[in-house]
Order: C-alpha cells, then structure tokens, then sequence
C-alpha cells in the first residue's frame, strides 16, 4: 500500500495519522516512563514542528509550473498535496518524537 493510496481517502489519512500518533505516544509512555499529558504535548509540538519542515518539500508554485489561476498568488502551490504531507509529518515526527522521548530520561526530565 502506498502513500498516495492511503492519502487519497480523507478517513484512511485520518485513520493512518491517528493510529501512528496514539502508538508513538503509548511507546513514549510505556517505554520512556513519560506521562499522558507529557507525551501528547511533546507530540503536538513536534508534529507542527516537523510539518513546517515538509511542507515545502517538492512544492512547486503556480508560477513554476506556468498555470496561475486568476486572482491567486504566483508562489502558492499547484498541487498542495496536503493529505500526502500530513502522511510524511507523521512517519517524520513519530521518529523525532521517540528520540526526543528516549533522551528525555536520560536528562533528568
């Protein structure tokens, strides 16, 4: 199954990115001794943190590809992909959150 598969249904992205997220999230908990509330907080700032990463990633602008719609920005993205990227924001962000977890009780924290 591929990532367009998956991101071409708005429940199965949903789904996809919420399963992902719950288990990162129990793993930070049962595996690093983080709280609940830690954990989900952690996460969230990660998540957003890391979709302002892949955002631009592959983007190419209206302008780039030649075809600006009237009355809209040159620079704004033909095609946004958004499902796509939320897909890729996960898989990136359950990396980074499980290491940030796993150095969290090695700091003291």
């Amino acid at each position: 199954m591929s990532i367009r598969s998956i991101a071409a249904n708005f429940w199965s992205t949903l789904g996809c990115v919420t399963a992902l997220s719950a288990l990162a999230i129990a793993a930070a908990v049962y595996l690093f001794g983080l709280r609940w509330s830690g954990s989900i907080g952690l996460y969230f700032v990660v998540w957003w943190t890391v979709l302002f990463v892949v955002l631009p990633v592959g983007a190419r602008s209206q302008a780039e590809i030649g075809e600006v719609v009237s009355g809209t920005e040159p620079g704004a993205p033909a095609v946004p992909a958004l499902r796509e990227r939320a897909l890729w924001t996960t898989f990136a962000s359950v990396i980074v959150f499980l290491m940030a977890a796993g150095l969290m009780p090695l700091s003291g924290l």
